[in-house]
């Protein structure tokens, strides 16, 4: 019996989340998968992306291409598909141009930034008739897993409220504030870029889809306005090499971090983007406090709550229904983005689902432990993205009506913060 032909792969953007993609496939999945290159705007990363599949990996040396000629790279390749792991506001851009030259998606959260990118994407899958696959890993975590199942099998009857309080700490949530994703045009702010994966859950949890939403949010932590309202008088630009962020527990620096020097500090001189900007500096567009209110189209209401500045990292759900309640909290690893093992980031350190029937004794729901990072979810995505396919009752693959149900409701959410008022996701974009 013939094998079956390795599906190929070109990945766009090889910053941090990059090595996500292109190592397990160098790993886990030769047999399955093939990569052919990669493209960015910057060469050294490129560069130092080979250099990781070569020394890391044992791989062969993929193709690269500037950003400028990434036509030319699917003419030349011919992959099956493409892997988006640029900034976020340029992922609608690659995910479009991919469809249109006829391969299929694989992106990063969250699929876009904005309502009017967003319904670009939608039209783009509409007009093409490609697969856009957006990676959630958080949906294949053994306990968000059991969460579905649980609501799924009538446990609790129907779902009518949800709280969800989601806690950054002081050093993942300090990094969204160095990076890129402190510009809101880049990122969405938090409500799209971190959220999408909250209330992806959300609707993978209760099957349901948001209807309308209304949301505070502001920044009232990082930045140096409200730094000098804390009686802070040391500032700088950017912590590596500078005295004043010698004792700053919330300064990151690169040159004592080979990883984050070789992708970043040795690379700046091409882009000139900087990693390692202070969180207590100017220009932070993003808000690090944030409040929001959904209905949705089965009448339950969700509570969310985000803080970026927290004394420890992880999150509390509870779901309400016509039967019982079903309360979760999970402590998970700190981490700095591609600043350590990737199978910290999102480790969980502790989790417990406990399950209270309206009429019965409360019990602790048994969940399989994960194993890998983001609560043992990554590794289950990635075998789902590149390795066989297995039947999954739970329906977790996502695809991009699931990307953007999961960013509209930050969306909305970051208009109901400029305008005080309401706003209705249909109102946003079309679906077909």
């Amino acid at each position: 019996m013939a094998s079956q032909a390795k599906k190929t792969y070109v990945l766009v953007g090889t910053g941090g989340r990059a090595e996500f993609f292109y190592g397990a496939i160098a790993k886990h999945y030769r047999d399955t998968s093939d990569l052919l290159a990669f493209c960015d705007i910057n060469q050294t990363r490129m560069d130092y992306a080979n250099k990781r599949l070569k020394d890391e990996y044992d791989y062969k040396e993929v193709a690269t291409y500037p950003c400028d000629q990434f036509d030319r790279m699917i003419e030349e390749q011919k992959p099956d598909a493409v892997i988006v792991t640029s900034v976020d506001r340029t992922h609608h851009t690659y995910i479009i141009r991919a469809l249109e030259l006829g391969c299929d998606v694989v992106t990063e959260k969250p699929m876009t930034v904005d309502e009017k990118k967003c319904q670009e994407i939608l039209d783009a899958v509409e007009r093409t008739g490609r697969n856009v696959r957006v990676t959630f890993n958080y949906r294949y975590a053994p306990h968000h897993t059991k969460a579905r199942e649980l609501i799924a099998s009538g446990e609790i009857g129907k779902v009518t409220s949800v709280h969800f309080e989601w806690l950054l700490n002081t050093q993942h949530g300090a990094d969204y504030f160095r990076r890129w994703h402190r510009d809101k045009r880049n990122s969405g702010g938090l409500l799209v870029h971190k959220s999408t994966h909250h209330f992806d859950l959300v609707n993978f949890w209760i099957a349901s889809q948001p209807e309308s939403v209304f949301a505070y949010g502001d920044l009232l932590f990082y930045g140096r306005e409200n730094a000098e309202q804390r009686g802070i008088t040391k500032f700088y630009e950017r912590a590596t090499g500078n005295p004043n962020a010698k004792d700053d527990p919330f300064a990151l620096q690169l040159d004592s971090n080979e990883h984050l020097k070789a992708m970043y500090l040795d690379a700046e001189h091409e882009d000139g983007y900087r990693r390692d900007q202070s969180v207590f500096g100017d220009g932070i567009s993003i808000e690090d406090t944030m409040g929001v209110i959904v209905r949705y189209k089965n009448q339950a209401i969700l509570t969310y709550s985000l803080t970026a500045y927290a004394p420890w990292e992880g999150y509390r759900i509870a779901f309400n229904g016509t039967k019982g309640r079903i309360e979760m909290q999970v402590v998970e690893q700190s981490y700095v983005n591609s600043g350590g093992d990737k199978a910290d980031e999102g480790a969980i350190l502790g989790a417990q689902i406990k399950v209270l029937p309206m009429f019965g004794a409360p019990y602790i729901a048994k969940v399989e432990e994960g194993v890998g990072g983001h609560g043992g979810g990554d590794p289950v995505l990635l075998n789902d993205v590149f390795g066989t396919p297995v039947p999954d009752p739970f329906n977790r693959a996502a695809n991009h009506i699931d990307g953007a149900r999961s960013i509209l409701t930050g969306i909305a959410a970051n208009r109901s913060i400029r305008t005080g008022q309401s706003v209705k996701i249909d109102e946003l974009v079309k679906f077909y």
